[in-house]
C-alpha cells in the first residue's frame, strides 16, 4: 500500500466498509456478493435480477449499513421488528436526516432503498411519509455556461490534458463517470484513421471500469467535435513525451497526483471528483461569474442546448437522433426500430451541429462584419475555434 491509502497499479483493492460490515468476502470469483445475513443477501439477489450494477449495490448497501448504525440493529434484527416499530424508525431516520440539511431527492432515495429492503424481506406496505419533490426541483443551483464561457474555460486551463477534459466532456455530452471510464483503445482507431469528428463509445462493459459507468446499461455513443478532436490529440502527444507509450488498456484521461510514481501516473484513472475540481477551477480563471455553480453536468445541459440549436445549415436535427446522442431510450415503440448500426451517418450528423462562437448564417450573408468584432474575438486569446473557415471568411469581408 502506498502513502494516503493508495495502492499499487493492478492491485485488488481492498474490501470497503459496507462489505466488511455485511460480511462479503469478495467482489469477484464465486463469492462474489455473498453475505453472511440472509436479509442481505435477498437484497442482492434482487438488485442481480435488476442491472447487476456494482453502483447500485454500493448505494443499497451503504443506505442500509447507516440505518443500522443509527438504529443500533443488525440487519436481522431490523427485519424482526414489529411493523409499528419498523415504521416508528423508518419516520425518525428520514426525518433526523432532513434536519441536518439533506435535500429531498436524497431523502427520498434513502427511503426507497430502505422499502426495497424490506419488501425482498416480506414486509410490505410501510406507512411511512416521503417528502414532497415538486417539479425541477434542484437542492443545488447550477449555471450552465455559454459557448463563449466554455471556450474561454478551455482557454484557462494550463494543462492540455485539462483544456481536452472541458471541450471533450462538452462536446460529447457523455456523463462524467462514463466519461472517465473511456479507455485509450476506444478511441485509438479514429485517431489514428485521422477523424476531426471522433466517436466516443459507451457501452455496459464500462461498468468493470467505473460503477456508475453507462447509465441503465444503454448503449450508444456521440462524438467530439473538431475543437475538442484536435484538442484531445495536443494532449495526447504531450502524454507520450512525459510518460512515454499509451496502451489500449490505459485509461484515456489519466491522474496527475504527485503521490504516485511518475511511471504510474499515465496508468491511474481519473476520478469524478478530479474532472469537477478542474471543471470548477477552469470557469474560476475564465471569469465566470457564477463559477461555483458549474458542475461537470453542466457541460451535459451545455451539449444538449447545442443538439436543441439550429445546426450549421439552419435546420435543425433529428428529434431521434438528439435523443440518441444523449444516450436516452427513444419514447414507445421508436427505440427498436432505430438504426444505432450506421456509425458514419450519425457521424455526419453531428457534424451538422454548431459548436462555433459565430453564427454560418451570419457570416454567408453579405453583411460586413465590423472590425471590433474581430479585433474583440482575439483580444480574448481563443485558442480552440472549431470552425476555422469562418474567421478566415471575416478576415476576407474586412480586406
Amino acid at each position: 500500500m502506498k502513502a494516503f491509502g493508495k495502492f499499487e497499479p493492478g492491485q485488488p483493492l481492498p474490501l470497503r466498509g459496507f462489505e466488511q460490515y455485511f460480511g462479503i468476502p469478495s467482489r469477484q470469483g464465486p463469492d462474489s456478493w455473498k453475505s453472511t445475513y440472509p436479509s442481505i443477501q435477498k437484497i442482492l439477489n434482487h438488485l442481480a435480477r435488476q442491472s447487476r450494477s456494482e453502483g447500485s449495490r454500493e448505494s443499497y448497501l451503504n443506505v442500509i449499513k447507516r440505518f443500522c448504525w443509527t438504529t443500533s440493529n443488525g440487519p436481522e434484527e431490523l427485519i424482526a421488528l414489529p411493523k409499528a416499530q419498523i415504521e416508528t424508525l423508518l419516520q425518525d431516520y428520514i426525518d433526523v436526516k432532513a434536519s441536518e440539511g439533506k435535500s429531498r431527492t436524497t431523502l427520498n432515495m434513502y427511503l426507497k432503498r430502505l422499502l426495497s429492503f424490506y419488501r425482498v424481506n416480506g414486509i410490505e406496505d410501510l406507512q411511512v411519509q416521503g417528502f414532497y419533490q415538486p417539479t425541477r426541483y434542484h437542492s443545488r443551483t447550477e449555471y450552465i455556461p455559454s459557448k463563449n464561457e466554455l471556450y474561454s474555460m478551455a482557454n484557462a486551463a494550463n494543462r492540455p490534458r485539462d483544456r481536452a477534459i472541458i471541450l471533450c466532456l462538452w462536446a460529447s455530452g457523455l456523463r462524467v463517470s462514463t466519461f472517465t471510464a473511456l479507455n485509450y483503445g476506444d478511441v485509438r482507431e479514429d485517431l489514428e484513421s485521422g477523424y476531426s469528428v471522433i466517436k466516443f463509445p459507451v457501452f455496459p462493459e464500462m461498468r468493470s471500469r467505473v460503477p456508475h459507468a453507462c447509465k441503465g446499461e444503454i448503449p450508444y455513443y456521440s462524438f467530439i467535435c473538431s475543437a475538442a478532436s484536435e484538442a484531445l490529440r495536443v494532449y495526447l502527444r504531450k502524454r507520450v513525451e512525459d510518460f512515454g507509450g499509451i496502451e489500449d488498456d490505459d485509461p484515456l484521461y489519466h491522474s496527475d497526483w504527485n503521490m504516485w510514481e511518475r511511471s504510474e501516473r499515465s496508468r491511474m484513472r481519473l476520478g469524478r471528483r478530479g474532472v469537477g475540481l478542474i471543471v470548477k477551477k477552469s470557469a474560476r480563471l475564465a471569469g465566470v461569474k457564477q463559477w461555483e455553480h458549474v458542475f461537470p453536468h453542466c457541460l451535459r445541459k451545455a451539449f444538449e442546448s447545442v443538439l436543441r440549436s439550429s445546426l450549421v445549415d439552419g435546420s435543425r436535427l433529428d428529434a431521434g437522433n438528439q435523443e440518441f446522442f444523449m444516450g436516452h431510450i427513444l419514447p414507445g415503440s421508436q427505440d427498436p426500430y432505430y438504426d444505432k448500426t450506421k456509425v458514419e451517418f450519425h457521424r455526419d450528423e453531428y457534424s451538422k451541429l454548431d459548436f462555433s462562437l459565430f453564427r454560418t448564417s451570419q457570416i454567408s450573408s453579405d453583411k460586413l462584419v465590423p472590425v471590433s468584432e474581430l479585433e474583440d474575438y482575439f483580444s480574448k486569446g481563443w485558442m480552440f475555434v472549431s470552425r476555422i473557415s469562418e474567421v478566415t471568411a471575416i478576415v476576407r469581408r474586412i480586406r
